[in-house]
């Protein structure tokens, strides 16, 4: 009894620092200027469809000193490496070496219930995080794919560990007007910067920045 005691005690206090830690990771995010030492390393999450199109046209408006970038999409889409190489081809010459595509498995697929998304985002979790540990980007950017969340948590685990500060970029669709998406509504507590396009949510949710449409 002593030994379960001592074991459960031990687990308690893994849990407390880890929360200490995700509590200390989340209120330092604006301190956090990844392009004070030169190109910033982005990890992008595309999902299927408007989404991918959207996440581009927010690319394009960046300038090349974000990269390499590091685009990830669920392994059942086919269109979105595509569209992504079309989009990089077009933006340099030698955009081969500055970007990399990766697959991991669908977090919630349209239409599945929320108690088997729970299942199958957390196995996706399980190959976001050495994905994102290996890749150790600057930021993560995002605007509401279910994919994105694995991939978040596996960025904020790297700060909670003491690795690297990751920023947590999310950008919620254009289409979301009156409520966030069900992925927006989980990173609004975690993300460091979460941008909503419609005024609409931002009087909703007042820990959301509003400007404007930007994708």
């Amino acid at each position: 009894m002593l030994l379960l005691w001592s074991i459960l005690a031990g687990i308690s206090l893994v849990i407390i620092i880890l929360l200490v830690r995700l509590y200390v990771v989340l209120g330092t995010g604006s301190e956090c200027r990844p392009g004070k030492k030169g190109s910033v390393s982005m990890l992008v999450v595309a999902g299927s469809g408007g989404h991918t199109t959207e996440i581009i046209r927010l690319m394009g408006s960046l300038s090349q000193s974000y990269g390499p970038r590091h685009y990830v999409i669920a392994d059942t889409d086919k269109m979105s490496e595509e569209k992504i190489r079309t989009f990089e081809v077009s933006k340099t010459s030698d955009s081969q070496s500055q970007f990399t595509i990766h697959r991991i498995p669908r977090s919630r697929e349209v239409r599945q219930s929320w108690s088997s998304s729970v299942v199958s985002t957390l196995y996706a979790l399980l190959y976001s995080v050495p994905l994102v540990f290996r890749l150790r980007p600057d930021m993560v950017l995002c605007n509401g794919p279910g994919t994105c969340v694995p991939l978040c948590a596996a960025g904020l685990l790297l700060g909670v560990l003491g690795l690297k500060r990751v920023l947590i970029i999310y950008v919620e669709s254009i289409c979301r007007v009156e409520t966030l998406s069900m992925s927006g509504k989980i990173l609004y507590h975690l993300a460091d910067y979460f941008f909503v396009q419609w005024p609409s949510l931002k009087d909703k949710y007042p820990n959301t920045i509003y400007l404007g449409r930007v994708v």
